[in-house]
């Protein structure tokens, strides 16, 4: 639980120290460019900071932000200027020593459907639990199983022939 003798500013910036990653990568892996992922990134941490919300734990407040960064990426998808937009590919973002072998996988996720792809990056790249990934996306844990295990044939359908598959 949060401090409460804690200035406004030193709140925010704890947040912000904490969660300000987590936004970005989960921007950029819903996006998929670095100019909207920027701009997700600033809705996100000014909905945090002009909303000042209590949260009942740090769970809370983190299943709250990853929420609120879902809902943003989904209001850029339903703007006409984005379902008009030709985008040219951008991957990756995760690191530049990240192996080929992990750059392929990365980039197969990055391809599936929104309601794979949201859940499939959470556990596996932001190393979230089913439960975990339950609260944040508001939707029944035995939805997101389902999602995981579609995701991951989906996934195994697109590596197939490659070196992933054994």
């Amino acid at each position: 639980m949060q401090n409460r003798s804690l200035r406004a500013d030193d709140w925010a910036a704890e947040a912000l120290h904490k969660y300000a990653d987590m936004v970005y990568r989960l921007a950029y892996a819903q996006v998929r460019n670095r100019t909207d992922a920027d701009d997700i990134f600033q809705q996100v941490w000014c909905t945090y900071f002009q909303k000042n919300k209590k949260f009942e734990s740090e769970d809370h407040r983190k299943y709250w932000i990853i929420n609120v960064t879902l809902k943003c990426c989904k209001k850029m998808y339903l703007s006409s200027w984005y379902r008009k937009t030709v985008f040219l590919e951008e991957f990756p973002l995760l690191t530049e020593e990240m192996p080929e072998k992990d750059y392929e996988v990365y980039y197969a996720v990055m391809n599936l459907p929104e309601k794979y792809r949201t859940p499939i990056y959470l556990y596996y790249y932001e190393s979230l639990s089913v439960d975990e990934i339950s609260k944040a996306l508001k939707v029944n844990p035995s939805t997101i199983k389902s999602q995981l295990k579609r995701g991951r044939e989906k996934l195994k359908d697109q590596l197939k022939g490659d070196e992933f598959s054994e």
